[in-house]
């Protein structure tokens, strides 16, 4: 074994072992310990998965966990260049050199980052799960652990924890305030603030380094850097993807699309008459890409049938409703697209199933959500109900759609001041700001 790698070792086990874990952005995901199981932080590039590990460390801090028991351990180094997976266990035995009264005796949890960059590491973290009284949390940039295949990798023994850009509620965190314990009883200051709050969400999205810079410019200039990389390192380099112009004006074409029906049949035909070479099955392949790398995902149409939820259109949406921002024109920005992204991400955080619904007359209910006990709700988004005919449309698809699904509940959404509006008594309505703070989701 390298006496080099060894010494880079202990030097950066001391410096774990006496950082001060940073201040940071509490984050509304839990990981509870796994036994005999890693627990894998994956997610969007930049949506805040290195924070997370620490927000696990702090916890079991607080929980009691002595600190000497708390790792955090990045591999991207460039003085472990070389590092093999036979070196790995030079890290553990270097640990308990220094602390043996932990060995089989106390768990230590072990944050590994950027663990992808030695090869062979899976095996040699199943096998420190079977030898070693440990929880393991893993996270890395690779494609592979940004994606679900970390769980196929380790063979059954991970299980994933996805973290997202901000929720509102993460949102107003990180502007240093306090989301509200009642959202639904505030003072009208209060709610004024909080509908700023929001604004200033829909403006600058949950990508935390993102949404904390002071101009547009910048923005829109790290947004599209965020891009470039998935599609780059994430589908290009990954899977072998030459056709580099078909699958950027692909991604183009998807981040126009937020919360609208996506064909890739259309987009096809829409390509083949812009003199753009690619089939229909590289398309698909691009799209299931693109979903494993977070940047994207799809809804189906909700039926038992699985043929109809194949040939249907299916809804796209966003990571972060902000990408639409960075790559539409201003003046071709719809808010109501943009809300409904919103709703769309807050909805896939806490539910077991996600569709959408179109009547047996054709209309059209934005989400038919599933919760983990199996309860059903029909969600009707729009940006503003003030418009008869608009509120008349949107609680007419409802009702429909109640009739086809009639064990669902209801709920519409919109930005509107209820004591404005003229409500269905049938139908429940919350602002949509008010909604996204609710505390207790369906388990």
């Amino acid at each position: 074994m390298d006496s080099r790698i060894i010494e880079v070792v202990r030097a950066k086990l001391g410096d774990a072992l006496a950082m001060s874990f940073p201040p940071l952005i509490r984050r509304e995901v839990e990981a509870a310990p796994l036994h005999g199981k890693a627990r894998a932080v994956i997610g969007m590039r930049r949506a805040g998965k290195t924070s997370f590990l620490y927000q696990c460390l702090a916890d079991r801090l607080a929980a009691g966990i002595e600190r000497e028991r708390l790792v955090y351990f990045n591999f991207e180094d460039e003085r472990l260049g070389g590092m093999e997976a036979a070196d790995l266990g030079s890290l553990i035995e270097e640990y308990y050199r220094e602390f043996p009264r932990f060995r089989g005796i106390e768990k230590v949890t072990w944050c590994l980052d950027e663990i992808q960059i030695v090869p062979g590491w899976e095996s040699w973290v199943r096998r420190l799960l079977d030898s070693e009284l440990v929880e393991v949390l893993l996270s890395g940039s690779s494609a592979r652990l940004l994606s679900r295949e970390v769980a196929t990798s380790m063979r059954g023994r991970a299980l994933e924890t996805v973290i997202t850009p901000f929720s509102f509620r993460e949102f107003i965190t990180a502007r240093g305030q306090q989301p509200p314990a009642a959202p639904r009883l505030l003072a009208g200051q209060d709610r004024s603030r909080l509908r700023q709050l929001f604004d200033d969400y829909l403006e600058t999205g949950g990508f935390p380094e993102a949404s904390a810079l002071p101009t547009v410019r910048d923005r829109v200039g790290l947004l599209q850097g965020y891009v470039d990389t998935v599609l780059f390192r994430d589908v290009a380099e990954r899977h072998g993807v030459s056709n580099l112009p078909a699958l950027r004006a692909f991604v183009r074409q998807l981040l126009r699309s937020a919360a609208c029906s996506f064909s890739v049949n259309k987009t096809f035909q829409d390509f083949k008459s812009r003199g753009l070479a690619i089939s229909k099955e590289s398309l698909l392949a691009y799209l299931d890409h693109l979903e494993d790398a977070f940047l994207v995902f799809a809804l189906p149409l909700a039926s038992r049938s699985e043929r109809r939820r194949q040939v249907n259109p299916r809804k796209l949406y966003l990571a972060d409703h902000s990408l639409a921002a960075a790559f539409s024109p201003a003046s071709g920005i719809d808010r109501g697209h943009l809300i409904e992204n919103i709703v769309a991400c807050e909805l896939a955080r806490y539910t077991r199933d996600l569709a959408y619904v179109r009547t047996v007359d054709g209309l059209e209910v934005d989400f038919l959500a599933t919760d983990f006990k199996g309860n059903r709700t029909l969600v009707q988004v729009a940006s503003s109900l003030g418009a008869l005919e608009t509120l008349a449309r949107e609680t007419r698809a409802l009702i429909a759609a109640s009739a086809e699904f009639p064990d669902a509940a209801l709920l519409l959404l919109a930005e509107d001041d209820p004591t404005q509006l003229s409500l269905p008594e049938a139908i429940p309505y919350a602002p949509v700001w008010q909604w996204l703070l609710q505390t207790a989701h369906p388990d």
